[in-house]
Order: structure tokens, then sequence, then C-alpha cells
């Protein structure tokens, strides 16, 4: 390894899922990113399928309920996020594992090189559409980190339980929260049979049951839709919803394709395992959170929180730690962007 390269800060990408681009980030793509090459070809790609392109999208005038249906909101997500690591300043931080948040998957296969930068938005751009062909039910998301952002593992025990005897699923496991999935009327027994928790549950509208096997017909028109051709090594590790790192020289990309349409789809997505082996394993001098938006923070700094990691114990340390030289950069702050984009 060269001098140069060894003086380059290590850096874990984390891409964000659905539910990021909302009002605040109207315009997100135009003012970090317009005139960017690459969101030309993608509006391009849009315009030639009979779709509004995301340059409209983002320019519009107020935020509606067009912005949030999957087929606009998944491509604009991948865009900025996408957008956003090709602007990451290389030349001062080395890139050593990608992972990613439920849709934030797609978006990692494209950013770790697993598939070309117009085929990672081909499938973004698909699985917006395919993700609403599912059997009838939905999400929740289950706030089980206290104030200080620790889970008291009674409650998740006790959380536990109550699924089991209402037949819902753990959706996405995020650091002290979890996302569970299951028809309609099994959440809303669940709803009604729950411990108490830190806050009251929460129906994500127009969320089907993803990560569930109630998704097969999503998985089935995955695999019709997008061939195992795209599919190649990864040029960095690339880490999954189970937590397994996808490594350039062991990667089959036919197990690639498999496991992206078929268990990422239908079975729980771990980002809090994602998140635990990406600090353990490649035990990076930051971790950089792409746009839009900055939800997924919050779930990253629990996961910190509960491997104390850094000797992070509390939500009040990494306060701290974020005010005096953040280890984890959200894209989505205007403060922190200047910290990695130059």
């Amino acid at each position: 390894m060269s001098a140069a390269a060894s003086a380059k800060e290590t850096v874990v990408v984390a891409c964000p899922g659905r539910g990021t681009y909302n009002a605040p980030e109207l315009g997100y793509l135009a003012r970090y990113h317009g005139g960017a090459d690459w969101l030309a070809r993608f509006d391009d790609l849009r315009a030639r399928g009979g779709k509004p392109t995301l340059s409209a999208l983002d320019g519009a005038a107020t935020f509606s309920a067009e912005h949030l249906r999957g087929d606009n909101a998944a491509p604009l997500i991948h865009a900025c996020a996408y957008l956003d690591f090709l602007r990451l300043d290389r030349d001062r931080f080395d890139v050593v594992a990608v992972t990613g948040n439920s849709m934030g998957w797609y978006m990692a296969l494209a950013c770790a090189g697993a598939v070309s930068a117009k085929q990672g938005f081909a499938i973004a751009d698909g699985m917006g559409i395919n993700s609403q062909k599912h059997e009838p039910g939905g999400q929740t998301v289950l706030v089980l980190a206290n104030e200080d952002w620790r889970v008291d593992p009674a409650l998740a025990e006790a959380v536990d339980a109550a699924m089991a005897r209402h037949g819902v699923l753990p959706s996405i496991r995020l650091g002290g929260m979890l996302v569970v999935a299951g028809a309609n009327a099994a959440l809303d027994a669940l709803e009604q049979d729950l411990p108490i928790l830190p806050r009251p549950p929460l129906r994500l509208a127009g969320h089907g049951p993803f990560h569930t096997p109630l998704m097969q017909a999503s998985s089935d028109a995955a695999k019709a839709q997008f061939p195992v051709e795209w599919f190649g090594q990864p040029q960095v590790p690339l880490i999954d919803g189970r937590g397994k790192v996808w490594r350039r020289f062991e990667t089959q990309p036919q197990a690639l394709w498999d496991y992206t349409f078929g268990q990422q789809i239908l079975e729980v997505y771990d980002f809090t395992a994602a998140m635990r082996v990406a600090v353990r394993e490649f035990a990076p001098d930051r971790v950089i959170l792409l746009g839009p938006g900055e939800t997924l923070g919050g779930a990253i700094a629990q996961v910190l929180i509960a491997l104390e990691w850094l000797d992070i114990s509390s939500r009040n340390v990494f306060a701290a730690v974020q005010g005096e030289d953040p280890f984890l950069i959200g894209l989505g702050r205007p403060s922190q962007r200047g910290i990695v984009i130059p």
C-alpha cells in the first residue's frame, strides 16, 4: 500500500431506503446534483419509458403524494444516493465496504460495482413498481429504544411474543426500531396487544408487507425482469441484509442475483446485523450515510450504542462525539456534506 493510500480515512458507506425523500428533500437533486451527467442519463431512461423525469419530480413546486408512490420514490431516492456516492472525495477517503437498508440494497449493488450504474438504476426503478406486487398487508414501525437509545431485552421479548400470537413477522431490524409486517387484520390485532412502547406503533401508509413471504409475486416479477447477466463481482465488499459480506473474488454472480431477488425480498432485512458487521469487521474511521434525508442516522447510532463502539455508550455520548468530530457523516445534513465532498 502506498503512503498516499494509507493516509486516507477508511469509510463504510450506508445507502438509505424508502421513506427518505419527503417534503424537506424536495429539490435535493437540483441543489446538489444539477447538471450532473448521470442525472441526465437517468432522466433520459425515465422519459424513454414514458415516466416523469426525476428532474421534473424534484423540481415540482410542492411536495405531493406523487413523490411517495413507489414508482417515483424508489428512483428518486436511488438517484440522490448514487450521485452523492459519486461525489465523495476519493483522494481523502477509502471506501472499504458498502451496505444499505432494504431498498438501499439496490443502491449498494451499484455503489459497490456489482451492477453498472445504468443497471442499478433500472433495478431501483423497476422494483419501485414490482414492490407493489404482493398479497394484501402492510408494515408497522415499533420503537423499542428508550430516550437513551437503548433497548430493554424484556421489552423486545414481550414484543416478539405478541408478534407470535398474531402471526406478524419481522420485516426490517433498524437498531432500536423494528418494522413488522403481515396481513392488515394481523397488524390491527398486534397493535392492540403490544406492551407499552416508548412511542405508539406507526402504520406505514402505502407500504406492503415487505421482506416477508407475502412478497412472492414481487420476487417472481423481479426474477423475470432482471437478467442474471447484469450481475458481477463487487469491487468493494458488499454487506447484505443478513450481515453476510460479499467479497470480490469470492462472489458468484448467480448467488448474488438469487439473494437479491429471492431471500432479500422474502425474508427479514436485518440492517442492524449489517451495520454490526460493518463496524466490527471493517473498523472504519467514519460511516457515511448517503442522502436524501437522515432518518437512518438514528438507527446507525443505536447500533453503535448497543456495541459501545468507540466508547459510545449512550445518546448523549453519541451527540458529544458528533459535535466534536463526527463519526457518522449524514449527507442529508448540509452541515456535514462538506466533510467528505469537496
